[in-house]
This record gives C-alpha cells, structure tokens and sequence, in this order.
C-alpha cells in the first residue's frame, strides 16, 4: 500500500494506536457504530468517554454502518488499502472481512495494556478489570 487510509476502532483509541504511528500523515477515521450502540446499550458515560478520546487524535469522526463509512472515506482519499489495528471483539472482526472484500487491509497488533494468561472475557469492563487489575498491579510492583 501506498496511499492507505486508517480506521481507527475503540480497541485502540490513543496515540499508541499501531497504525497512527506506523502511517502518521494518513487520513484517519473513527466511526460511531450506530446499529452497535443501540443493540448494546452502550452508557452516555462510555459514549462521552469515546468522544473525547477521539477528539484528542488526528482523525475524523463519523457515525453510521463502520464497514460502509471507512470504504466511503477510503474512495474520498483515492485509497489503496486501509490500515487498522488487530482487533479481539468478534464485532470489529467482522467488519474487517467487510472491508477486506472491497479493499486490501493491514492489521497491525497493538501493544497489550497487560498481559494476561488468558484471552480476555469481553463484555463488560468490570470484567476485564477483575482479570487484568492483579496483573497490572504486580507488574507496577516489580518495576517500582
């Protein structure tokens, strides 16, 4: 690829974000998935919480079908592929071989918050943070 576009996801949603760093000058885009919030639920606070993440970084911000936004925006820039960074949730998954139909896509893996001896349960955060909070504070303990 030569002249990629990025779709940023709320699995890496910071300046850390793997394609961000490895093509800092492409055009960028985070897409509210409007058919996912209204089936999950999603909390106003989660909701605000995404927002003003993606406010702090060089992309645009959209809402609607993902898969159909990233390869709108792609067209809009005469793109050649899409770059993103390496998803878990079978959602994003799934819009990945979306666009992989239409578009070549690079994956590239973002480096882990903690590394945990399982894959993590996805659902709710709660969750997660149960598994991952004695890991995180283990590893602090070691490096402190």
């Amino acid at each position: 690829m030569k002249r990629p576009i990025l779709w940023i996801h709320e699995e890496a949603l910071g300046p850390t974000n793997p394609a961000l760093r490895a093509w800092p000058q492409a055009p960028a885009l985070f897409v509210f998935d409007t058919e996912w919030i209204q089936r999950s639920r999603i909390s106003r606070k989660r909701l605000g919480f995404l927002y003003e993440a993606a406010l702090e970084l060089p992309l645009t911000l959209r809402k609607g079908d993902v898969a159909a936004e990233v390869l709108a925006f792609a067209h809009r820039h005469r793109a050649d592929g899409v770059v993103t960074s390496t998803g878990v949730d079978p959602r994003l998954q799934q819009i990945t071989e979306a666009i992989k139909t239409v578009l070549p896509l690079q994956e590239l893996d973002p480096d882990p918050f903690v590394e945990l001896p399982r894959p993590p349960r996805l659902g709710r955060f709660s969750r997660y943070w149960r598994e991952a909070e004695p890991v995180v504070w283990e590893s602090y303990s070691r490096t402190g």
